[in-house]
């Protein structure tokens, strides 16, 4: 009978791509794959470190998997395993901590999968983090998360994720090729890309630190690769996302008008205590051109609250630069301190509790955003691919601009691209519509 692993991913999309790429090599060795909650012989939790909650979130993982097992040998891998590898290794239940260069070679640091007195720990120094291990997800979605760069070279005083994953790095323009061929294969519908600093794509792409190829060329071949129906862009940074990338996109065969663009804040005295490379100027010119030559596209935003030095006066230029800004939600994330940043060390902290209240105002706006996007789209013909969940009797699916909505259940629609028109916003602000056609 062959062994059972089970997975669990903190964060976010290249954590996915990862993840999956471990399980196929688990798969490879003759284990199977089963859920989380379901008794397994080994549970793998792949860890993020972006924010204070994601660490506080690992225990609570570990106490599931030794309630569905007590006696199932656990792993840790991903960001928090690279910066904090004993902290993991000192959680009750956990036998191994894998870091940056060790997480895709897990399947050979398993013995008997018997239980250690103490949690053992594989991890590098984050200098040696200098090579590049292709990823993509397949089999978990109706998407597919194809991983193209990883590590990044800005020092943002607030990120610990070069610590975690170290210098930028590329996959060669072929081997993503590749991928992109072998997921559409596999009849899945839409590509995201990923990585840690997607727009930097191309460096060290063979090894060394210049660009062999740009993100352009990378969008550009994408786009000829026959199979694929849409290509979606995962966030990028707005100084790395090119008028030309904008206009191509505008005109592309597969790839979407969805954007995700980190801001982190509106104001540029804010935005240089963070040593963002570009200033809220660059931002709106970024937006103004994605919708001047796509006025439907969906824009996304991330942004950081209360972090050190945000007077009421900044963060209140930040919600109005939001406000006045033709975007589509927000991504809001609370200042946390991270160990081992500028930012931890910096003066003016601003109290937990101011820090709530900015971030609720702000959660509030996104919501705002989201209903008067969506409005702007009742009317419009749109394509939508559906997802696998039944939720609640109901399947939902994105439209290609990103409008989530929802028809009653039907699985013969899973995994379909239907043409719809979008009539009206439901109370809990999905959208319902129309079939007009079938597509793929």
């Amino acid at each position: 009978m062959n062994k059972k692993v089970a997975f669990y991913t903190l964060g976010c999309k290249l954590n996915f791509s990862e993840t999956s790429t471990i399980a196929r090599s688990f798969t490879a060795e003759g284990f199977d794959r089963v859920d989380f909650s379901e008794p397994a012989d080994i549970y793998v939790i792949n860890t993020c470190s972006v924010t204070e909650n994601a660490d506080k979130r690992f225990k609570t993982i570990v106490k599931h998997a030794q309630k569905a097992n007590p006696e199932a040998f656990v792993a840790a891998v991903g960001c928090y395993a690279q910066l904090k590898p004993q902290e993991l290794a000192d959680v009750s239940g956990v036998d191994l901590v894998l870091g940056a260069t060790e997480k895709f070679k897990l399947t050979s640091y398993l013995n008997d999968l018997s239980k250690n007195d103490f949690g053992e720990v594989h991890s590098c120094d984050i200098d040696d983090a200098d090579f590049y291990v292709g990823s993509y997800s397949i089999g978990d979605r109706t998407r597919a998360f194809l991983k193209v760069q990883d590590g990044c070279d800005y020092k943002c005083t607030y990120c610990t994720i070069p610590l975690a994953r170290g210098i930028s790095r590329s996959d060669a323009l072929e081997n993503v090729l590749q991928n992109a061929k072998e997921i559409s294969e596999k009849g899945i519908k839409e590509i995201v890309l990923t990585g840690v600093n997607i727009g930097d794509y191309g460096k060290g792409e063979f090894g060394n630190k210049k660009h062999e190829h740009t993100f352009y060329e990378l969008v550009q071949a994408l786009d000829e690769v026959e199979g694929i129906e849409r290509l979606r862009i995962s966030s990028i940074e707005p100084n790395l996302l090119k008028n030309e990338t904008i206009t191509f996109v505008a005109k592309s065969r597969t790839f979407v008008p969805h954007f995700h663009i980190p801001l982190q804040s509106g104001s540029n005295a804010i935005l240089k205590l963070m040593r963002r490379r570009y200033m809220s100027e660059l931002y709106v010119d970024r937006v103004n051109k994605i919708k001047e030559v796509m006025p439907h596209a969906c824009i996304g935003v991330d942004v950081i609250v209360g972090f050190p030095g945000e007077t009421e006066d900044e963060f209140l230029r930040t919600y109005n630069f939001l406000n006045d800004l033709d975007i589509s939600y927000l991504h809001v994330f609370t200042y946390s301190e991270r160990e081992n940043t500028a930012a931890a060390e910096m003066e003016h902290v601003v109290p937990k509790k101011i820090r709530a209240k900015r971030s609720k105002m702000l959660r509030g706006l996104s919501a705002k955003k989201r209903r008067a996007f969506y409005e702007n789209q009742i009317g419009s013909s749109r394509t939508v691919l559906f997802e696998a969940d039944n939720k609640e009797g109901y399947i939902h699916g994105f439209t290609e601009n990103y409008v989530k909505v929802k028809t009653p259940w039907n699985p013969e629609l899973v995994n379909t691209l239907q043409e719809v028109e979008l009539t009206k916003i439901d109370d809990d602000g999905i959208v319902r519509f129309n079939f007009t056609k079938v597509i793929a």
